[in-house]
């Protein structure tokens, strides 16, 4: 081929060198932008939590600094969107257009619901409600940390299989049964006069069942990557179907619990140390961490309690799986610095829980996925040799 190649080049050296260049450049796009292409694409489909939480960082960070500056959180955002940098997003300028309306904080950010995580847009609502946005910035920054643990999870776990063992999990077994499962009993029957053992005969006539597991195995997974890629937006969706659907799912999950109820203790505390009635801080709390309806019912049902009289370690039983909830913010009522500083270090506990929970998940599914894949192998390995044995066996007798 290199000869005829060769060959091929024109007898002018300009005109060779060329046509060469065109050849390597032809090569290039056919084989190596597509790579590339592919590459970038996995890349910003991983990042994707990552830079929604960097753009929300950047946000949290330009509204401090104009807090701090004496400034109010619409002068801070609109000064802020004077400077016209892309990195904010476009639904940042949105938001400032909105203010510059004449909206409040609070319900200009209720306009452009996916400029930030759900939980965040709740937690600053809470600290204009208390008149110092600064004190829960803190607790914000304290979401955003979760997109690495989802990220890190992903990365070292799920999308590898999902992009490079999942579609070979069914196109092979596939192509299998399709194709060399009837062959080869032909081929057996021809050469023995017999019929395959009936272990062979029972794994071969179960293909039907492999495939049916390996399909839905790969349908969980890739399921699992679209509520990563969809985030707060696919919620927001799935919010509008079923409104409790999201919630549902998301308390299945313990890490999302953990989380959950770190959220919420921590902006409780926040909000009982400024004075906030604590019907009011709870339902304010329960806002807070991003859920919708079912939620929202509990922290109701326990502002009802409050009402009547219940104290508060006892209404929070709602909020309560273990009953740890209510005997630290029982501890956190005697302690004279406050319910914030008092349950700190419970919070760093809960969210070190569910990071360990979410990768250890990850990991589990890894395993699994593994193991089915393995077993299936395994199954459709011991079925052809046990029909080879049979063939040399009878071969030899």
């Amino acid at each position: 081929m290199q000869e005829s190649l060769i060959q091929s080049l024109p007898s002018n050296p300009l005109l060779a060198a060329g046509w060469m260049v065109l050849v390597f450049l032809g090569y290039v796009v056919v084989g190596v932008v597509p790579a590339v292409g592919a590459i970038y694409l996995l890349y910003f489909l991983l990042t994707l939590p990552m830079r929604r939480n960097e753009r929300a960082r950047i946000f949290l960070d330009s509204l401090e600094l104009g807090l701090r500056q004496g400034k109010t959180a619409e002068d801070s955002i609109i000064a802020v969107s004077a400077s016209r940098d892309r990195s904010f997003g476009a639904r940042f300028y949105l938001l400032a257009e909105n203010l510059r309306a004449g909206k409040r904080f609070s319900e200009a950010l209720r306009q452009v619901p996916r400029l930030l995580p759900p939980q965040v847009a709740a937690m600053l609502h809470a600290g204009e409600r208390i008149g110092d946005i600064t004190k829960v910035l803190p607790a914000c920054r304290q979401v955003l940390k979760d997109g690495v643990s989802q990220v890190r999870g992903a990365l070292n776990y799920v999308i590898l299989i999902v992009f490079v063992a999942s579609p070979a999990l069914v196109l092979i077994p596939l192509m299998f049964s399709v194709y060399v499962l009837p062959k080869y009993r032909e081929i057996f029957v021809e050469m023995s006069g017999q019929q395959i053992p009936a272990l062979s005969r029972f794994i071969f006539d179960g293909q039907r069942g492999f495939l049916v597991v390996q399909i839905a195995t790969v349908l969980f997974i890739w399921i699992a990557l679209l509520a990563y890629l969809g985030g707060p937006r696919l919620s927001h969706w799935l919010s509008r179907v079923a409104p409790s659907a999201p919630d549902r799912i998301a308390l299945l999950l313990p890490w999302r619990r953990k989380r959950m109820q770190r959220d919420f203790s921590s902006m409780l505390g926040l909000l009982l140390d400024t004075g906030v009635p604590e019907p009011e801080a709870v339902l304010l709390a329960g806002e807070a961490t991003g859920h919708g309806a079912i939620i929202k019912r509990r922290a109701a049902a326990v502002a009802d309690a409050l009402r009547q009289g219940i104290k508060l370690p006892e209404a929070l039983k709602a909020f309560d799986d273990d009953g740890e909830l209510k005997w630290r913010i029982a501890n956190a009522a005697h302690t004279h610095t406050g319910f914030a500083k008092a349950l700190v270090g419970w919070h760093e506990t809960l969210d070190a829980k569910a990071f360990q929970l979410e990768q250890s998940a990850a990991q589990i599914a890894t395993t699994v996925f593994v193991l089915i894949n393995g077993v299936i192998v395994g199954c459709f390995a011991i079925g052809v040799f046990m029909a080879l044995m049979q063939l040399t066996g009878s071969a030899l007798w």
